[in-house]
């Protein structure tokens, strides 16, 4: 442990066994079904004033979305993004993504990402913090 600075400690990497940071990227693709007979995507809650709002503002949905290797909706399945977003803007089609991106093949198998952070999802370009994770994915900091 470092020097306290009043209210809090200045931990060191080393005391909590953290090994150096590695760069992995992921390549994979977001299937997210919101109709049809198999949805991933469901609302679970809206306002009355929903339909005020071309953009859906104030939808909030739940999803389990498969990952997969390819584009094709019935690829290989390497994981699932697991959480809730929410239309949180009344201008464009700005959403609020908090996600679990949980792993299930290969080296990753077991492991997840977090995802916390803001999708305007008709943008060109697009990059969404990740903020945490588990197994391999402890720590883990970037973008997706």
């Amino acid at each position: 442990m470092q020097k306290p600075h009043g209210f809090s400690n200045s931990l060191s990497p080393k005391h909590f066994g953290l090994k150096r940071q590695k760069l992995s990227h992921l390549h994979f693709y977001f299937h997210d079904v919101v109709s049809g007979r198999n949805p991933t995507a469901i609302r679970i809650a809206s306002a009355a004033l929903t339909n005020k709002f071309e953009t859906g503002f104030d939808t909030v949905v739940m999803v389990d979305d498969p990952l997969t290797a390819t584009p094709d909706r019935n690829s290989k399945l390497v994981g699932k993004a697991q959480g809730i977003y929410a239309s949180a803007a009344q201008d464009v089609v700005g959403l609020l993504m908090v996600m679990n991106l949980a792993f299930v093949e290969g080296k990753y198998n077991g492991s997840a990402s977090s995802l916390l952070g803001r999708n305007t999802v008709f943008s060109t370009v697009r990059e969404m913090p990740i903020v945490g994770g588990s197994d391999l994915f402890q720590f883990a900091r970037g973008y997706a």
